[in-house]
């Protein structure tokens, strides 16, 4: 006779390979319940945005293949999916527009959520053990993006001021080069974040954990300009949308990412990825080369480890090392510059 034990809602479960699996129904029920208990544990909105789309994706995922339960195997499956599914005629999530390869991290972010989740119905009762915990942690490679030249930068900020909002895309280019903010960061502030007289701003970064971010005499100048004459509100958005269906509300990551890639082909840029996460990645490489402190560097990008700041020593410690080979003194000394 295979043994029972209660669950934490009183119901009993057959003590076997079942008690690393919910079915579908249980698992939609439990979705519900766990985003509760994050809104009540006070998880920041986008922490739970990025929990209940990814577990929906699940369960739409679950329902398509008629899976009647989820455990390793669906799991597994589920990952495979996430990785592979843009090469489906339908395109992934049956969106035909998403039809590109999901990048690692996004792959290692899935799976994190998801061994969050099971974990929680470990802990709730609902699960004997978590079926993800045999799934290893998919490999994100650092990324390597590119970074801007000064030259690209400088031809940006020019292509900015031709565009049909000039003020806003110059401060926008303007504040990202000059703080290094994250895209969703850039969307979110308000105006009463900003002291245009101090020169700094408050910042709600990645799990609501706020910072200080400061910017220079031209950033101030260029938000001064963007700002003036206008009367908002104290909780009106600090950058505003002028085209689409959010057109005079929050300026939107999507927004943000299309304004870099309109820009950088009127700046006529070829070979570097003009997106708001390579202006950050110029902001990391330029702070290094002017000296900056590695410890000053993870405060300002809201780096909760150290480890996520040294992919930008590496690409500044390769450009030290060209420039090195390029200027070095004994080779210029022998006549062999290089």
């Amino acid at each position: 006779m295979r043994k029972t034990q209660p669950s934490s809602r009183g119901s009993y479960r057959t003590a076997d390979a079942d008690e690393a699996s919910l079915t579908v129904s249980q698992l939609e029920r439990l979705k519900d319940s766990y985003l509760l208990a994050g809104d009540i544990e006070r998880h920041s909105e986008r922490t739970l945005d990025a929990r209940r789309d990814l577990l929906s994706k699940l369960v739409w995922f679950l329902r398509q293949r008629e899976y009647a339960s989820c455990g390793l195997h669906e799991l597994r499956a589920f990952l495979h999916y996430v990785t592979h599914g843009h090469k489906e005629p339908g395109g992934r999530w049956g969106n035909p527009r998403n039809n590109r390869p999901t990048k690692p991290r996004t792959v290692k972010n899935y799976h994190g959520i998801l061994r969050a989740f099971f974990n929680w119905c470990v802990a709730e009762g609902d699960l004997a053990e978590s079926p993800i915990e045999r799934i290893a942690v998919p490999v994100d490679r650092p990324d390597q993006v590119q970074p801007f030249s000064l030259d690209e930068v400088r031809k940006l900020l020019a292509a900015a001021k031709r565009s049909q909002n000039p003020q806003r895309d110059g401060a926008i280019l303007a504040l990202m080069f000059d703080t290094g903010l994250r895209a969703s960061e850039v969307c979110s502030l308000r105006v009463a974040d900003v002291d245009l007289h101090r020169g700094r701003l408050t910042v709600e970064g990645k799990g609501g954990k706020a910072r200080t971010a400061f910017f220079s005499r031209d950033t101030k100048k260029a938000l001064y300009d963007y700002l003036n004459g206008r009367d908002p509100e104290e909780g009106e958005a600090l950058f505003l949308a002028d085209r689409g269906q959010n057109a005079d509300g929050a300026l939107t990551r999507h927004g943000l990412r299309f304004l870099y890639g309109r820009l950088g082909k009127a700046a006529g840029i070829d070979g570097v990825r003009c997106s708001p996460h390579t202006m950050r990645h110029t902001f990391a490489v330029e702070a290094l080369r002017a000296g900056m402190n590695t410890f000053s560097l993870q405060i300002a990008l809201g780096h909760c480890h150290p480890s996520m700041t040294q992919r930008y020593v590496k690409l500044a410690e390769a450009d030290l090392e060209a420039q090195h080979r390029q200027f070095s003194p004994m080779s210029r000394l022998k006549g062999k510059q290089r």
